[in-house]
């Protein structure tokens, strides 16, 4: 008589596949507002506003959480019956004015760096860093996350170059003493490298390098030596340079330049 088998033991079939097998990975699945913003059409505020007004759909039904899981590649998701597709990778750089705030929307109505933008046809982008209102110069923006992340990220050390003018004739100790750096609030602060560009008769150019990002950390290192800013200026981000880009004016990056940064 021939044993039985467990009927557990058996491998169990649906359509020629064995239930289990790993037939190919699940879709990334993202919050709702997350996958708005990710394919361009607002950033991840607004795209909060929009869902928690109604506005907002996915497959056919209006979504109000704003965190909703959603599957971030083949979901039918649109905006006031407006498909809502995934956009190109788009890479850009401003020559920032100093006066404007680097975000979205401010609460106090100030300019921001997005009116340099208006009128061209671009998909959402998102600040990869930021400059001060008092700040200029170079300015990236883009909806490649990963792209961005890796050029924020403080453990790629990713160099940093600005032209400072300060309020006095710097020698060559006090340069010193800024690449040492200090200790400010458990933080330290330092340069990469400062070396003087040119001066005039009461104040003088620096090129400043940074290889991390620290909160205004150009203008508290040298306050702490009682050193004033009379205007900061960044001038490159890694390969990427300002180069004669007019002021208030943006470009997209070339292929080359986006290629030498990944």
């Amino acid at each position: 008589m021939a044993n039985k088998r467990n009927p557990s033991s058996r491998p169990r079939h649906r359509g020629g596949e064995e239930i289990g097998r790993n037939v190919g990975k699940a879709p990334p699945r993202h919050g709702l507002a997350r996958v708005l913003s990710k394919r361009g059409a607002c950033s991840r505020v607004q795209a909060q506003a929009l869902i928690r007004a109604g506005r907002v759909s996915v497959d056919g039904r209006i979504v109000l959480d704003p965190e909703a899981p959603t599957d971030a590649l083949r979901a039918n998701v649109r905006i006031d019956d407006v498909v809502i597709d995934s956009a190109a990778k788009t890479y850009v750089m401003i020559n920032k004015p100093r006066g404007l705030i680097t975000t979205a929307r401010d609460e106090r109505g100030r300019d921001t760096v997005y009116a340099l933008l208006q009128a061209a046809k671009l998909p959402w982008l998102a600040p990869v860093g930021r400059l001060d209102k008092a700040s200029e110069g170079l300015l990236l923006l883009s909806n490649d996350n990963a792209w961005s992340a890796r050029l924020t990220d403080p453990e790629a050390h990713l160099d940093k170059v600005y032209h400072v003018q300060i309020d006095r004739l710097p020698v060559p100790e006090l340069l010193q003493r800024l690449r040492d750096g200090i200790d400010e609030d458990g933080e330290r602060l330092a340069l990469k490298d400062v070396r003087e560009l040119r001066r005039g008769a009461k104040n003088a150019w620096l090129e400043i390098t940074l290889d991390e990002g620290r909160n205004r950390q150009i203008r508290r290192l040298l306050a702490a030596f009682g050193i004033g800013v009379l205007r900061l200026v960044r001038v490159a981000i890694g390969p990427i340079t300002l180069g004669d880009l007019a002021k208030g004016k943006w470009r997209a990056l070339t292929a080359q330049e986006v290629a030498a940064t990944k």
